[in-house]
């Protein structure tokens, strides 16, 4: 067995403490420790022993912490002298963990956990810590051994103690008081309480992430919808990956479940499927998986306990089978706790937590799910099935005539009331026959919708039914069926003109006194004038694919198409307006065609009226959601939306989930624009959610999240936006390449606000791909640019080099970018003195600023000196100021530094001439900067002050300390005569302690 060095457990440890919390880091640590322990390195292995609790802390395994912490304490107990005061701290801090740890370990009796807290309170007490954090421990030890009493008076005392440097953040107090009033059933006390952590008032590593998990329920309980929505997007994101948030995963799968968002809930599962096997901490397991198992109850309620979960010690398992498993491994683990602490608590309260109903039926998340496949149809009853009773007649009668009614004004709830008729009518024998046609005719038309095979054959048998039962107006509305569904099936031009002249002459030969002749005439006309266009445009596809004009045929029949429309308008404007409103809505979107929105207005406006006053409100929607669209590419965003707002007033009675998502999204774009942004977002949210009802997730669903994401980020609310985008960004990228690109640079600016630089980075990096080969260079290096940006942000120092570089290639290649190549070059001289600041790494970033300065010096053309350009070379010279001090100060501190070790000083040391040089350079620098800002008036003033304020302290360091503060005294006396209110206030009093410290 090799033995590793010091050195190497330094390194390994300093290494360790970075990565991310796990059992591979802990392994790590382990290894660590007992190679310290090896090498017979008391301080080694003091240390490596807190970097050993520390990763137990951040992880599954927390309670394994006890026995390196007893190790820990021992060493203490043997040389108190021997830990440093930072040290002492440290072992003192993690006795708070060890309390929650031994609270968490069913398998420590009773009498040991006492006692370990007894331990606590007497060293606190000796070393002259507040009993504050002893007496936290004491309550939620006694509250999970149900010891409510002992609970209160810890909690009373807790409160009452002071704060000290041994008590926890504010945030993960605030944390644990709301809990205790939610466990007591206050809710709204909890989130009083909770109020400044979930607002980012307080936060900390673990806060606001736990709080925002654990606010959920009592959220949903208290009817704070859109709260609740929000902290989940939010709170799932800071959870999501982490090991030792598991329980705050578990409460995200379990809100998802109670509010009608199960696959959400499996998605979130499937992320942690590897942590779904026995965890070490068997209370961190309890709590996991009893979110898990809500999501699985729920699923099994659903009739979806078939489909295939996550495995189980690898194992494939369904949901009824991952349930069971996780049930009665949980329930053993509650019933331990039980028997340890003398109660049942443990188990009633989990029991209680998986049994939990849903909290509303559905809560649109606006993130994307795919939806869960259709449920397995119930087993068959064993014992005989028992009869219907029998369906009243009275009833059903009425429910007949509210059916025929919506029927005949074309109401949309009129497929729900034949659908609740046929299922009234069954197969019983005593039914009005004309009631059977009526089913009948209901279910060819909805075949004839949906295109079947068969939609022919049974609206012919509609059509024989009715003529049977002499019901002449019901069959000549079946024959003019018979040609829809013909142009549909693609028949024949010639059979379809057929069809629509025998549905014409049916329509015609209705008796003079039937109140429905005229208007089965006009519906004949209005159908042929619909489909006569069709076939036109058949017939001149067919012309044009041997060889003639195809553009001047389309706008002939268009020219034809409208005439027609206008001669029926004129016709029935006064008897029919319902199908001239279908006439005048045509019209409009045949001007749309053509090229004229202003023509369309006006006729959609009229289709929307006419449908309203014939009392079809409903009918008023597509038109109006299609001029609200054409008055804001006019400019007209006032009409716009109050078009919109009419359409959706108009929606109440639509059941077509398309139609509800699109007047939605149509308004939720309008009031986009309009700088509405939170009305937007929950219009986009509806919309999204009514799109997935339509089975259209991935078209218009995907539309409408990209508009919600928008609405989200225009209120700062830039998590929620990143995973509103991130859920649906492969349906989006499918929506070609413009799309694509514009979406991976939103998702890359959403990810640069989070500080999330790496993923926003990857985003940019991948819109350049789409872009390479572009003709024009400027989105690919505007994009390289930004990525270089995000690299260099996350210290992937060569990374970011390589993208600055290309970014600068292609900026060159577009020729009119010099601005960003001045910066492109700028941000490669930092780089170049990142890792080191050393002669050749200033030379590189030296030779880069004076390119950039010299980009900037060259005349543009025969355009007059722009004040952007100027700007620029005035924070070039500024910068490369800025980095011969950054070399000045580097030998300066190393100069402090030297000791008699000929080792410790600078390889490339400069001597005292070479830093005056230096010095005297960055004045002149600062001076040229300083002048150009002052040449750029008021709105470079900071910038000005700031040059002369590094000039004023550097001629300090040439000893030329009263040449400073001429500097500075110059400005002051100036800008005391510029106008009131255009200096910026804190500017005055900066420069005038700077001339005091000068001439101190």
């Amino acid at each position: 067995m090799s033995t590793m060095t010091r050195e190497e457990i330094e390194q390994g440890l300093q290494k360790n403490r970075f990565a991310p919390g796990g059992t591979a880091r802990n392994a790590h640590a382990e290894v660590l420790a007992a190679a310290a322990e090896a090498s017979g390195d008391s301080e080694l292995f003091r240390d490596a022993l807190d970097n050993l609790i520390n990763s137990y802390l951040y992880s599954s395994e927390s309670t394994k912490m006890l026995v390196p912490f007893a190790r820990l304490l021992q060493e203490y107990d043997k040389d108190p002298g021997a830990f440093s005061k930072g040290d002492a701290h440290s072992l003192f801090w993690q006795f708070k963990w060890v309390a929650t740890a031994i609270s968490e370990s069913p398998e420590i009796p009773l009498e040991s956990a006492t006692g370990w807290l007894d331990e606590m309170e007497r060293r606190y007490r000796i070393a002259g810590y507040s009993e504050r954090p002893v007496r936290e421990s004491e309550l939620w030890f006694a509250d999970v051994i149900g010891d409510d009493e002992r609970a209160e008076r810890a909690y009373a005392r807790w409160q009452a103690a002071d704060r000290d440097d041994m008590s926890d953040c504010h945030a993960c107090e605030l944390n644990g008081q709301g809990h205790y009033a939610m466990l007591r059933g206050d809710d709204a006390r909890a989130l009083e309480v909770w109020q400044p952590v979930l607002a980012g008032d307080k936060t900390c590593a673990e806060e606001p992430h736990r709080v925002l998990a654990t606010a959920l329920l009592p959220l949903l309980r208290l009817g704070r919808f859109e709260e609740a929505r929000a902290q989940h997007l939010r709170g799932y994101r800071m959870a999501r990956g982490k090991e030792s948030l598991l329980p705050s995963v578990g409460k995200h799968i379990e809100f998802c479940a109670l509010t009608g968002n199960e696959p959400r809930g499996l998605e979130i599962l499937a992320e942690h499927a590897a942590h779904v096997a026995p965890l070490a901490n068997l209370d961190d397991r309890l709590s996991f998986h009893g979110g898990v198992l809500v999501l699985l109850r729920r699923l099994k309620d659903l009739g979806h306990g078939h489909l295939s979960a996550v495995p189980y010690e690898g194992v494939p398992r369904t949901v009824a089978e991952l349930y069971e498993v996780l049930r009665a491994d949980a329930l053993d683990i509650a019933r331990r706790f039980d028997a340890r602490n003398g109660t049942t608590r443990v188990s009633e309260r989990f029991l209680a937590r998986i049994g939990g109903a849903p909290l509303v039926d559905v809560l649109p998340l606006g993130v994307r799910s795919a939806a869960l496949p259709q449920p397995e149809p119930a087993a068959a009853p064993v014992a005989a099935p028992v009869p219907a009773p029998a369906t009243d007649g009275a009833a059903l009668a009425e429910l007949v005539r509210r059916a025929r009614a919506a029927r005949d004004l074309g109401h949309p709830g009129s497929d729900g009331l034949w659908a609740e008729v046929a299922a009234r009518v069954g197969t019983a024998d005593a039914v009005d026959p004309l009631v059977r046609v009526d089913v009948a005719d209901h279910r060819a038309l909805a075949a004839a919708r949906a295109g079947a095979g068969d939609a022919a054959a049974l609206v012919t048998a509609v059509r024989d039914g009715y003529r049977a039962l002499g019901r002449e107006e019901r069959a000549a509305l079946s024959e003019l069926r018979l040609a829809s569904v013909a142009a549909q099936s693609g028949a024949a031009p010639g059979e379809i003109r057929e069809l629509l002249a025998v549905a014409l002459r049916a329509a015609e030969a209705l008796e003079a006194d039937e109140p429905l002749r005229g208007r089965r005439i006009a519906l004949a006309e209005l159908s042929a004038i619909r489909l006569e266009s069709y076939l036109r445009s058949l017939e001149a596809t067919d012309t044009h694919d041997h060889g003639h004009g195809h553009g001047h045929g389309q706008e002939r029949a268009h020219g034809e198409l409208a005439a027609e429309l206008t001669a029926f308008v004129a016709s029935y404007a006064q008897s029919l307006p319902d199908l001239v409103a279908e006439a005048e809505e045509m019209l409009g979107r045949i001007a749309l065609s053509e090229g004229d929105p202003k023509r369309a207005v006006p006729l959609l406006a009229a289709a929307a009226a006419r449908a309203i006053a014939a009392g079809r409100p409903w009918q008023a929607v597509d038109p109006l959601v299609l001029r609200a669209g054409v008055l804001m590419s006019l400019g007209r965003p006032e009409e716009a939306e109050e078009d919109a707002r009419s359409g959706l007033a108009h929606a109440g009675e639509l059941t077509d989930a398309e139609q509800q998502a699109v007047v939605r999204l149509t308004l939720a774009d309008i009031l986009l624009e309009r700088a509405d942004a939170a009305e937007a977002a929950e219009l986009a949210l509806t919309a999204a959610h009514w799109f997935d009802q339509a089975g259209l997730t991935a078209d218009g669903g995907a539309q409408a999240r990209l508009l919600l994401a928008r609405a989200y980020a225009h209120q700062h609310r830039n998590a929620d936006a990143a995973e509103v985008l991130r859920s649906t960004l492969p349906d989006l990228l499918e929506h070609g390449e413009q799309q694509a690109l514009a979406v991976r640079e939103f998702l890359g600016d959403l990810l640069r606000e989070l500080g999330e630089p790496r993923e926003a980075a990857e985003q940019y990096l991948l819109a350049a791909e789409l872009v390479k080969g572009w003709e024009d260079p400027r989105p690919q290096a505007g994009l390289a640019q930004s990525a270089a940006d995000q690299l260099s942000e996350a210290r992937l120092t060569p990374e970011a080099v390589a993208a600055y570089e290309r970014a600068l290639e292609l900026h060159r290649l577009s020729g009119d970018a010099p601005v960003a190549e001045v910066r492109v070059l700028r941000s490669l001289a930092w780089l170049a003195i990142r890792e080191e600041v050393s002669a050749t790494g200033v030379a590189r970033a030296r030779a880069l600023m004076a390119e950039a300065a010299g980009i900037l010096e060259t005349p543009q053309g025969d355009a007059p000196e722009s004040p952007e350009l100027r700007s620029e070379l005035a924070q070039t010279w500024h910068q490369l100021a800025q980095v011969l001090d950054r070399w000045v100060s580097v030998h300066v501190q190393e100069d402090e530094d030297e000791d008699d070790d000929e080792e410790s000083g600078p390889a490339e040391a400069l001597g005292d001439a070479e830093l005056t040089t230096l010095r005297l350079e960055e004045v002149l620098l600062w001076d040229r900067a300083a002048g150009i800002y002052a040449d750029l008036g008021g709105d470079h003033l900071a910038e000005r002050f700031q040059c002369l304020n590094n000039a004023a302290w550097t001629e300090r360091e040439l000893g030329r300390p009263e040449a400073g503060a001429a500097r500075l005294s110059a400005l002051i006396e100036e800008l005391r005569t510029w106008p009131e209110g255009s200096v910026p206030e804190w500017i005055l009093p900066r420069a005038e302690r700077t001339v005091a410290h000068l001439t101190d």
